[in-house]
Parts: C-alpha cells; sequence; structure tokens
C-alpha cells in the first residue's frame, strides 16, 4: 500500500518541517492546525517560525501544490501527531503531563480513518501514551481493530516514533538520523518504515511502543543530568573562587572525561521537560533525575543573586549613583544559541525577574526575534551597540553569534557562557 496523501495535526516545529519534506517527495500533504494565523500563513507560502531552510522549502511546496493548511484533518493514507504536550496547571511537587491535545487529535482523525491507515504518534509523551491512543481511537471507532497482540494483525497501524533534532539543524537531522520506532504490532512498525523510508536516509530502528517512548525520554533526562553536573561545578568554583572555564577545560583533557558547558539554566522543550514525564510515572526511583532538575530549574535564582552582588558593588564604587539610575542589559532571551525559540528559557525567565524588579531601565538584546508581542513582558529589545554603550551591568545569558568576541567598556560583566572571559 503506497502513501500518497498525508496528514500532519500540529504545525510546529517538528509538525511543519516535517510536512514540508513530505511534500518536497511528491506526496499530497495537509498540515493541520487550531490556530488561523499559522494556517493563513503557511497557505500564503511563509513560516511563522525561524529555521534555516524551512522558508523556501514550504514556499516551494505550496506553490507545487503539494502542501497546505487547514483546521481540520482529511481522509488521508497516514496521520502524523505531533501537538504539545506541556505540563498540568496545578501545584503538584512533580508536574504532570497534559495529554489532551493528543486526545484531541485523536478525536479529530477518527472519522477519517478506513483499514490499513497508519497513525504515527511524534509527540514528547510519557511511557504508555501509545497504547493510550489506541483505546482512544478504539472507543471512537469500534468498527475497527486498534489493540491486539504484538504479532497480530490490527486494522490500523499505529506506532511511536519520537523526534531526535536540533533547533536550527532540523531540516538536516530529520533526514540524516537514525529514528527508533516502536509500533503496537511488528506490522505497525515496519508500516512506519515504510513511511519513513521515503526521506530517511538514517537506519529506522523497530523496538515496542513504550521502549520508543521511553528512548526519547531517557536521552534528554541524561543530558539534564550532565547539564546539571555542569551547573552545580560552576556555582561550586565560583564559591572557591575557581574559573570553572579553566577547570573544565582542563578536566576534559582526560580521555574519558567530557564535561559539558554551564549556563544560566536549562529550558526548551526537551531537556527541561523530558525528565518529568520519566519523574511522573516513577516518583520513587527517578530520584537522580529528580535532583538533576532542582539543580537546573535553581540557576537561574543564583543569576539572579548575581546580580544583586553586581549592583551592591556598583553601587559602592559610585556613591553618586542610585539603584534607579542603573541600567542592566540582558543578552539572549532564547533557549539556546542562535534561535528564536522561546519556550521555557531560563535566560527570558531571568530577564522577566529582573525587569519586574530592578527600578532602574533594562534592556534586552536578541537579534533573533523582531519583538515580544506575543509574551505578557515588560522588556524593551534593544540594539546590541546601544546596549554596549548605555548599559552599566552586562548579563550575557545565551551565546548567540553576534555576542562573541565583544568588547565592553564596563568592568561590571555577568557572563554565563564562558565567551566573555
Amino acid at each position: 500500500m503506497t502513501f500518497n496523501n498525508i496528514c500532519v495535526i500540529g504545525l510546529g516545529y517538528i509538525g511543519l518541517p516535517t510536512a514540508a519534506i513530505f511534500a518536497s517527495k511528491g506526496m499530497k500533504v495537509l498540515g493541520v492546525d487550531i490556530d488561523q494565523t499559522t494556517i493563513d500563513t503557511i497557505n500564503q507560502g511563509k513560516i511563522h517560525i525561524i529555521e534555516p531552510g524551512l522558508d523556501k522549502l514550504v514556499n516551494s511546496a505550496v506553490k507545487s501544490g503539494h502542501l497546505r493548511a487547514a483546521k481540520t484533518p482529511e481522509s488521508s493514507d497516514a496521520f502524523l501527531i505531533a501537538v504539545p504536550t506541556p505540563f498540568k496547571k496545578n501545584n503538584s511537587q512533580v508536574p504532570q503531563p497534559d495529554l489532551s491535545y493528543i486526545e484531541k487529535a485523536s478525536d479529530a482523525i477518527a472519522p477519517f480513518l478506513k483499514k490499513g491507515d497508519l497513525v504515527i504518534l511524534e509527540s514528547t509523551v510519557p511511557v504508555g501514551t501509545t497504547e493510550q491512543l489506541a483505546e482512544w481511537l478504539q472507543n471512537s471507532r469500534p468498527d475497527l481493530n486498534f489493540t491486539k497482540d504484538y504479532h497480530d494483525e490490527v486494522d490500523i497501524n499505529i506506532a511511536h516514533c519520537p523526534e531526535r533534532v536540533l533547533p536550527g539543524q532540523i531540516l538536516k537531522e530529520l533526514v540524516r538520523n537514525d529514528r527508533v520506532i516502536g509500533g503496537i504490532t511488528m506490522n505497525c512498525s515496519k508500516r512506519a518504515i515504510e513511511l519513513y523510508g521515503k526521506f530517511v536516509t538514517g537506519e529506522c530502528i523497530i523496538t515496542n511502543a513504550r521502549t520508543a517512548e521511553m528512548a526519547k525520554l531517557t536521552e534528554n533526562s541524561c543530558r539534564d543530568v550532565e547539564i546539571a553536573f555542569a551547573n552545580e561545578l560552576s556555582m561550586i568554583c565560583d564559591e572557591l573562587d575557581i574559573d570553572v572555564w579553566e577547570l573544565i577545560s582542563l578536566s576534559n583533557r582526560h580521555p574519558r572525561i567530557n564535561i559539558l558547558k554551564p549556563g544560566p539554566g536549562v529550558g526548551g522543550h526537551c531537556i527541561a521537560v523530558d525528565p518529568w514525564f520519566i519523574i511522573s510515572k516513577t516518583p520513587k526511583k527517578a530520584q537522580l533525575m529528580r535532583m538533576a532538575r532542582f539543580v537546573n530549574n535553581t540557576k537561574p535564582d543564583w543569576v539572579m543573586n548575581k546580580v544583586k552582588i553586581t549592583i551592591t558593588d556598583f553601587l559602592q564604587k559610585h556613591p553618586d549613583k542610585t539603584i534607579i539610575d542603573i541600567t542592566i542589559a540582558c543578552y539572549g532571551l532564547t533557549f539556546k544559541a542562535d534561535i528564536d525559540d522561546l519556550r521555557e528559557s531560563p535566560a527570558l525567565n531571568i530577564a522577566q525577574k529582573i525587569a519586574a524588579t530592578h527600578p532602574g531601565k533594562v534592556l534586552a538584546v536578541e537579534p533573533n526575534i523582531d519583538n515580544l508581542l506575543s509574551i505578557d513582558t515588560m522588556i524593551d529589545l534593544s540594539t546590541f551597540p546601544f546596549a554596549q554603550e548605555h548599559a552599566d551591568i552586562h548579563l550575557l545569558l545565551v551565546d548567540h553569534k553576534e555576542f562573541k568576541d565583544s568588547k565592553f567598556k564596563s568592568e561590571y560583566l555577568i557572563d554565563t557562557k564562558g565567551i566573555w572571559n
């Protein structure tokens, strides 16, 4: 059975690039999203996110008629679900994942399913979600068989295939990276491989759905623990008056040591989120992961304290000034370098807290964003030269390429990324 028509639910950082690549291979792709502005933008051949090369790919796919966007699905041969999995808003010490977007996606595609169709869940999810998706679909369509033993046949092929891409490199890594594919049955996995074989040059590895779900969570939880070590080390070195950047450089000369670089915290919709999916399922066992989350979540508070200490030092050396006279510049707001993604960004969180508490001027320099209209914030964007010239305290939060090798007249520099030291 061929895949002539594909429906992608969710046109964000993963859904849109995936839809565009399928369309570039000559397949008819319908992208579905709940946001009308996103739909209109894509149908004009434009994009609503920043990702190198994506604008040209989408424009070409729309012009050729292979890609279009709408609010509702249509009958297709394959359905890919790439919707958000945020946390529920509650006071729990362990955040609980909100699977309502996936449930709504299953409700939306259920009426259009026919025997032999393929449904792939790409969203990062807690273990057991793919099985839950099959149950939701089974309840909506009792006329079809969705769940049987692993080696049995089903009417609808369901599989989980987590994305494993780096923002800024998404189009390349979607094609080149290996894919872990876990089907409800073996045949489901094989059908998913047939689909991804249309453009993936990396290896497609078959496993079961639960292991595929856990693989993505494990990868990012491991990174979180490694970053927590570096962040904790930076705080220890600061207290002991040791240059952490020199220390890490020296330690990494050992052939079996590879310490990561510290920063102001951990952000993005993967490393800062995925460990909680494991912790929420096994709260008594995931102790190391929980502690890593604590270290990385509290690093922004440590940075804020460094700002307060620097303000005090400035006032002591400038007795003619008051705190309202001090201008603070925050360099970078995104969760990592050279992208426009603000999701779970510790840099944005720190800049917002400074703007809310500092009575003087606060400038923010973010070369990858034109405005902050989508964010409830008191932060004003500034140009890099203006901030260099007029700020008294300079706080580097993201190591964007524009900030490297920069020179400042001020001696009040707080470098959380080690590119100015």
